[in-house]
């Protein structure tokens, strides 16, 4: 295997369509309850106890986090977060285009409707930027944040010096190209990123297969708006304590000094954060390295 660059993982990032861990880390089947409004997010609740909300990456399913949901569910309650259109949720009209802002404000209504006090909420990915602006935005109705593999502004990765007017030239191109790409380009562009993504080969496949089922629109349309905000200028707005948890490898290319540096330089503004980096492992932590992840989560919860 090759080595990687940064700027090749965060293009992998933008193009996933969608990952589903193995049927067989799916234990007893949970209770469903469902926001009123359909439109947006759907959420499946597990276990009782302090209430957890975790939020996948772009156009994944719930089941990503079935690994951490059965360890969590004896003690805490689990929200498990799934947008429209990702993933086997059905897709909405979308015609302004905006899939993150609007989820954040279904998850907020959400809160608020399930007189849900101070969760904590956990968000990987594209599911991490959801969890930032939701801390920014309704900052009275979440506890702790804990963004997985996330930047506050994704282009920062390919540009450090990208704002969003500069970002929106190549978000305009990547999303003309993922709605360009027949099913056969499409399925090949998977299998690439997917490689990028997760190290462990095991998951590939599955990953690769569950991307076809997400909507293209809705993905391309939230690549979009995810390459063109900045949630820096927001950070200062978040009450709430922030963990971020990111990965590295030396297949990255990169020493982890400079991931370092890029990560703490992205959330300079952020009044209370800390940072734990998990070593040996693509962007999707919590299928390579599931029981560093799950510790790290259980420190988090219980600081």
């Amino acid at each position: 295997m090759h080595t990687l660059s940064i700027r090749s993982i965060i293009v992998g990032t933008l193009l996933l369509m969608s990952v589903l861990v193995p049927a067989s880390a799916a234990q007893s089947v949970p209770i469903t309850s469902e926001h009123p409004n359909m439109q947006r997010i759907s959420v499946e609740t597990q276990g009782s106890g302090m209430d957890v909300i975790l939020i996948p990456g772009l156009a994944s399913s719930r089941e990503v986090w079935a690994g951490l949901a059965s360890n969590l569910r004896t003690h805490y309650r689990i929200h498990l977060v799934e947008l429209a259109g990702f993933a086997n949720t059905p897709a909405i009209s979308n015609p302004d285009g905006k899939v993150i802002a609007p989820a954040v404000d279904a998850i907020a209504d959400y809160i608020h409707n399930q007189h849900l006090k101070a969760p904590v909420i956990i968000g990987h990915s594209l599911g991490g930027e959801i969890a930032l602006m939701l801390g920014a935005r309704y900052p009275d109705r979440v506890g702790r944040l804990m963004i997985v593999d996330a930047l506050p502004f994704y282009t920062l990765m390919i540009d450090p010096a990208a704002t969003s007017e500069t970002a929106a030239r190549h978000a305009t191109t990547t999303r003309d190209w993922l709605l360009g790409q027949s099913p056969e380009q499409n399925e090949k562009s998977q299998n690439i990123s997917i490689a990028r993504l997760a190290k462990t080969e095991a998951v590939r496949p599955a990953l690769v297969a569950a991307g076809i089922h997400s909507d293209r629109k809705t993905v391309a349309d939230a690549v979009y708006e995810l390459m063109v905000t900045d949630l820096r200028p927001e950070l200062s707005h978040i009450k709430a304590p922030i963990e971020v948890v990111y990965a590295y490898d030396p297949l990255f290319g990169v020493p982890a000094a400079s991931v370092d540096t890029m990560y703490r330089q992205a959330y300079a503004s952020a009044p209370d954060i800390h940072f734990t980096r998990i070593d040996d492992s693509f962007h999707f932590i919590m299928l390579d390295q599931p029981e560093r992840f799950s510790s790290a989560v259980e420190s988090f919860l219980n600081n």
